[in-house]
């Protein structure tokens, strides 16, 4: 198919990174994302354990994402494919659809760049390669080079449609573009929001991977705010701003090299941080006091001294097979048994899977479901 690239915008050859910045018109911004980030940051350090109440949201934040790139899928189907397979995508493959397994590996692959940062391995092109290489590993995507960058010109564009919006840049050139944005990704003297607006629309601008820009693109928003300092635990994510906002996010991407329009751009970034930060503190404060709330239930109703650890499970799984709950939640067999039986009789878990043959029942804990769907 011959593609219509008359009016096209071409990648900003030779203006990364950019030569300067208009720090006044800019600051007012950065002040108020800093503060809001940093009432966010405080509800976290608060927190006895912040991946319990805040997984849900990288669940959300993985259907959310990969719905910006055209891959529909819901939460209840990611979570229920992690409860029932685990890392068997093979498996998974015979029970659902294509586009839940790309959305479940994002959410791999996102957990798995977090853990290497956990561990000390810098942000690096090696790492970024890595999450593709997961992100990628099966399914549509594994015929796309995960892992490595492209080797032939790419276009963006609608999709079935000739007409190209954006032409990124050449892969001859894309071996020094991708030094400069790492460069500029590691430079500790620039403000960390600054930094990270500018590496994520020159990641986009770049393209360098054959498929999966989008994704990675904004997973390295959450890296860098985290590595940088901003937040203290990889608990941000922000494609519910940029979905609310498409059209903004993506002519202001454009502008970058239209008209080299940087400003613009940390303009628009600033403040989808600053709101994201004011929402995303209100939802994990919900799921806390909601925490709060079921923690005294669960110790009513299951009287055991393991009855915090099946809630902290159900927090981190609230869909789960039943198999999985009694292996993994670090209680006893019999016990998890009749605190399933007692969930069930109580209205806080309904079954999604009844147990067939050697397939375990799944359970799904849908007070909190109810509130993190998307």
């Amino acid at each position: 198919m011959v593609l219509d690239t008359d009016n096209a915008v071409h990648y900003h050859l030779g203006k990364f990174p950019p030569s300067q910045l208009d720090f006044g018109r800019l600051l007012p911004g950065l002040l108020d994302a800093t503060a809001a980030l940093a009432r966010y940051d405080q509800m976290l350090r608060g927190m006895h354990n912040s991946e319990i109440f805040l997984a849900p949201l990288r669940g959300q934040e993985a259907v959310i994402s990969s719905r910006m790139e055209g891959t529909i899928s819901t939460l209840d189907e990611i979570l229920q494919l992690q409860a029932e397979f685990g890392d068997d995508d093979e498996g998974a493959a015979t029970e659902f659809r294509a586009d839940v397994i790309e959305t479940a590996l994002y959410r791999r692959a996102l957990n798995t760049a977090q853990r290497q940062l956990e561990e000390g391995r810098p942000l690096t092109e090696s790492l970024v390669k890595s999450i593709h290489r997961q992100l990628l590993s099966f399914g549509r995507g594994a015929n796309k080079s995960p892992g490595e960058y492209k080797r032939e010109q790419n276009y963006i564009g609608e999709r079935g449609s000739r007409k190209v919006s954006f032409v990124p840049i050449a892969p001859e050139h894309l071996t020094s573009g991708t030094e400069a944005l790492f460069k500029l990704a590691g430079d500790g003297a620039m403000p960390v929001l600054l930094r990270t607006a500018l590496a994520h629309a020159e990641f986009e601008s770049l393209h360098p991977f054959e498929d999966g820009n989008g994704r990675v693109g904004r997973m390295l928003i959450t890296l860098m705010l985290w590595q940088g300092g901003a937040i203290s635990a990889p608990h941000f994510y922000i494609s519910r701003y940029f979905e609310d906002h498409k059209d903004d996010y993506i002519h202001r991407l454009r502008e970058v090299s239209a008209n080299d329009d940087w400003d613009g751009w940390c303009q628009f970034f600033v403040q989808a941080v600053a709101q994201q930060a004011v929402r995303n503190l209100e939802v994990a404060q919900s799921i806390r006091d909601f925490y709060e709330d079921m923690k005294q239930q669960f110790i009513k109703l299951l009287a055991s001294r393991y009855a915090v650890a099946a809630l902290d499970y159900l927090f981190t799984s609230p869909v789960f097979s039943n198999s999985r709950f009694t292996s993994k939640a670090g209680i006893p067999s019999q016990t998890a048994a009749r605190f399933t039986r007692v969930l069930l009789q109580a209205g806080l878990l309904e079954t999604v899977i009844e147990p067939a043959g050697r397939r375990s029942a799944v359970y799904r804990f849908e007070p909190l479901m109810a509130r993190v769907r998307v």
